[in-house]
């Protein structure tokens, strides 16, 4: 497998880097995959695909804080990116999993997921709802996808050291919730892992063996959509 570590100084960068990696794997049909890591710096929201702005954002609070509010290619819920928070993204055949069922991806990947931080934190990790990581009854880890004919994007976070007080200052209470929720707010819901990044990262990259460096950085797909999606309010406004 490929690896990349790479963030961008641009919120609306790093979203679109997600799309044009799995446009270029897409196109090229080379049987290759890719494991991405990113680290952003600064706070930001981001809508999941077919998310209301008004049922999931803080709107009020985001613009008086100048706090970026972005929508990607993916479904899942609406979360809050910044330090703290480290972000995978896997590039990955549709071959590799048991069947074509958008739950056989999120238990492909979740399961080897599940067992890294296992293994790190020697605490038991279960997976809950539909693509959440969770120690006990408490979430670390979200998850979404993006799904082409050859290809899928499936990517997500991992809560490490992460202000959860800014959670609930920027996003509202999900309208969907997993069961395993019970309404809780954020703060009683989340849980930081408590784990360093580098550490995370080496396990994450040892478990995918992703030993390869990938640098063809397709910037020409990533200006594109830059243009066509992610630096445009009528997509990241649109609902």
């Amino acid at each position: 497998m490929k690896y990349l570590e790479l963030t961008f100084p641009n919120a609306a960068q790093d979203l679109a880097c997600d799309e044009a990696l799995l446009e270029y794997f897409e196109q090229a049909r080379s049987g290759e995959e890719l494991l991405r890591i990113w680290q952003p710096d600064d706070y930001y929201v981001v809508v999941g695909h077919g998310n209301r702005l008004r049922d999931e954002v803080e709107t009020a609070a985001c613009v008086a804080d100048k706090i970026p509010v972005l929508r990607r290619c993916s479904g899942g819920g609406t979360v809050l990116q910044g330090p703290g928070c480290l972000n995978y993204s896997l590039i990955v055949r549709q071959d590799s999993f048991t069947s074509a069922l958008v739950q056989a991806a999120f238990d492909f990947v979740l399961a080897r997921h599940r067992l890294t931080v296992e293994a790190l934190t020697a605490r038991p990790v279960s997976l809950r709802g539909l693509s959440d990581l969770a120690i006990g009854e408490r979430k670390f880890s979200g998850n979404a996808q993006y799904r082409k004919r050859d290809y899928v994007l499936v990517h997500g976070t991992f809560l490490l050291h992460f202000d959860l007080r800014a959670i609930e200052k920027y996003l509202k209470l999900p309208i969907k919730q997993p069961e395993y929720r019970h309404q809780r707010g954020h703060g009683d819901f989340l849980v930081n892992l408590e784990v360093d990044a580098t550490k995370l990262c080496e396990a994450l990259r040892l478990r995918w063996a992703a030993d390869q460096q990938f640098t063809a950085i397709p910037e020409a797909i990533m200006n594109r959509l830059l243009n066509e999606r992610y630096g445009c309010a009528a997509w990241n406004e649109k609902f």
